[in-house]
């Protein structure tokens, strides 16, 4: 995937070989950029940071209200006996879990446990996974959806996001457990990062991870709009987890960070009022980019995706006007994630429809068409 030099995502540059896998040639090692780079956005624009409305990070904005954490949570090292596992294990239906700082740093440490091989990688896709397997000496390919199952036979780890960030893209879950077990067979891995999962939990594979060559990343920072916290779990076979724990040493969470994620996992009430919220939000914001011609082409609860060759324009368009949002430039595309308020739902209207005039005046003057 191609990188953007103004807040986009990404790596270039690809070469077909074997058909289906197009094995990535950018090995530049260059720093990758995210989401919420608000203070880089408002030295850019010259805009103060109390100005801006970031949509650019699909993490909730009215995430869990996290209540005063004990003083003795910052007076002792982490112990590991504190029930976290058992919460996370009964949140994710996981046999075996094993707590890290952020999914982040599982994306990092697990292709050092795998000798040189050939990964594919869903592309568009977040960029750190394609990124750490290439650091690690892996042959990285980018895979569209629609040629997963062609490239099975060449890889020997395949990397999903599940639904894909940015594109929304989710498989049924007969093809993922298809795919794994090819993989498998011959010793190979299937990892599914599940950071967007938690509105429909029906749908993740963390009750099968204890299959050998199935590992599922999931993250505390979307949903329960806690990345701050940096806390995520690795679901897998128990022997790999213990591998994946003597590489990352002791103490990956910090004793407050294992505090708020418990009470979190613990609070059902919670979850089961988010859940639906979110969900209708989601539909909400699809709605409103429709009435402004910004016909999003994929999406989950927590963000949505609008391919355009107008991107970049209409990404700045709105950074003008304090609104940061998430630009990807192969393809052309932006990703929105959720107002948090009523005045910012407000406010990115709009916006919008002031961006569509001065971007695409073709497309205003139709909509303003069809509805006269």
């Amino acid at each position: 995937m191609k990188a953007s030099p103004d807040l986009a995502d990404g790596t270039g540059g690809a070469l077909a070989d074997p058909p289906g896998l197009v094995l990535a040639r950018d090995c530049s090692g260059r720093p990758l950029h995210h989401g919420g780079r608000l203070r880089a956005a408002a030295s850019h624009y010259g805009l103060a940071l109390d100005q801006w409305l970031d949509l650019s990070t699909g993490i909730n904005p009215n995430g869990w209200p996290v209540p005063p954490v004990p003083a003795s949570a910052w007076a002792r090292l982490p112990e590991d006996e504190d029930g976290l596992e058992q919460a996370a294990r009964a949140y994710y239906g996981a046999a075996h879990l094993l707590p890290v700082a952020g999914s982040q740093a599982a994306i990092q440490a697990l292709p050092r446990l795998r000798a040189p091989g050939r990964v594919g990688v869903l592309s568009p896709g977040y960029a750190e996974h394609a990124a750490a397997w290439r650091a690690a000496g892996h042959a990285v390919g980018a895979l569209a959806a629609g040629e997963v199952d062609q490239a099975i036979p060449a890889c020997d780890v395949l990397v999903l996001i599940h639904p894909n960030n940015p594109t929304g893209v989710r498989f049924p879950r007969e093809r993922l457990l298809h795919w794994h077990a090819q993989l498998a067979a011959r010793g190979g891995w299937l990892v599914i990062d599940e950071a967007f999962m938690d509105t429909t939990p029906d749908q993740s594979l963390c009750g099968l991870a204890a299959r050998p060559g199935l590992i599922v990343l999931r993250s505390l920072g979307k949903f329960f709009g806690l990345a701050g916290a940096r806390v995520g779990f690795v679901c897998a076979q128990p022997d790999l987890l213990a591998r994946l724990a003597r590489l990352l040493g002791p103490w990956t969470l910090s004793a407050p960070a294992r505090w708020v994620a418990q009470a979190v996992l613990r609070d059902q009430d919670w979850r089961e009022r988010e859940r639906p919220r979110l969900i209708a939000a989601g539909e909400r914001l699809a709605a409103l980019l429709r009435r402004q011609g910004l016909t999003p082409q994929g999406g989950c609860a927590l963000f949505q995706w609008v391919p355009s060759p107008q991107a970049r324009d209409l990404h700045q368009a709105l950074a003008r006007q304090g609104i940061l949002t998430r630009l990807f430039e192969d393809p052309a595309s932006l990703r929105l994630g959720l107002p948090g308020t009523e005045a910012d739902w407000t406010r990115l209207e709009t916006a919008l429809t002031r961006v569509v005039a001065e971007v695409l005046p073709q497309a205003a003057a139709n909509l303003a068409e069809a509805r006269a």
